[in-house]
């Protein structure tokens, strides 16, 4: 299973993900990491055949530039992303004796950034569709997409859109550690990158469990308020 989510914050944009990869025709998982760079001020992750999103990257890294600079990000990103799908649908070969659940060619891509004191968070569906959600405040892509999405709305009382990025990494974080533990396939390491005006910062394995720490203190602060309202 996997899960990509972004959320808007006050001063720019979170983004998160877990690390299982699911190979169904092989009936197995493993690990790798599915946010990458897209320049200095942008970052993306992926959900679906990893051929697509392994040309994706390298289309994305080779074209930053032009993608980050163009009036309107989302056609940039579409024009990017919609020759590799067809291309993959051209060639896919469905039948493969032995190998009924193979999977699909189909990818979908989320790309997230912050640009002239705004934030933008776009979606490339299988089918090419451009989505946005930056006006939202809140998207995931990914099997795990659903959940996140219903945990991402039981926090939607800390009004997210108006808190700083600091705050939006424990959230994220936090939705990645309760989709870790209600499916076996979503799992550790979590990988996080906060956006704002100094650019896009791809936490370290230190700075995520410093986050850690602070969801704890987070954690044990409303048991510690629940009881004093309760008990």
């Amino acid at each position: 299973m996997t899960v990509v989510l972004a959320t808007v914050c006050r001063d720019g944009v979170v983004l998160g993900s877990d690390s299982q990869i699911t190979d169904k025709g092989r009936g197995m998982t493993y690990p790798a990491e599915k946010l990458h760079p897209l320049g200095k001020s942008a970052a993306w992750g992926g959900s679906g055949a990893r051929s697509v999103l392994t040309d994706v990257k390298r289309r994305f890294n080779d074209n930053s530039a032009a993608i980050l600079e163009a009036p309107d990000i989302g056609r940039a990103v579409q024009e990017h992303v919609l020759p590799i799908l067809r291309h993959h649908y051209e060639t896919f070969i469905a039948d493969v004796p032995g190998e009924e659940d193979g999977g699909t060619p189909s990818a979908y891509v989320m790309v997230a950034g912050w640009r002239d004191g705004e934030p933008w968070i776009l979606e490339i569906t299988p089918s090419g569709m451009i989505g946005h959600y930056a006006d939202i405040g809140f998207h995931a892509i990914g099997s795990g997409a659903a959940m996140a999405q219903q945990a991402g709305s039981l926090l939607s009382h800390f009004h997210l859109t108006e808190r700083s990025v600091h705050f939006g990494c424990a959230a994220v974080l936090r939705v990645l550690q309760a989709l870790d533990l209600t499916s076996a396939s979503v799992g550790k390491p979590f990988s996080l990158c906060r956006i704002d005006a100094d650019g896009a910062h791809h936490l370290s394995e230190d700075e995520i469990e410093e986050v850690g720490d602070v969801v704890l203190r987070w954690e044990k602060a409303e048991q510690a308020i629940i009881a004093d309202l309760f008990d």
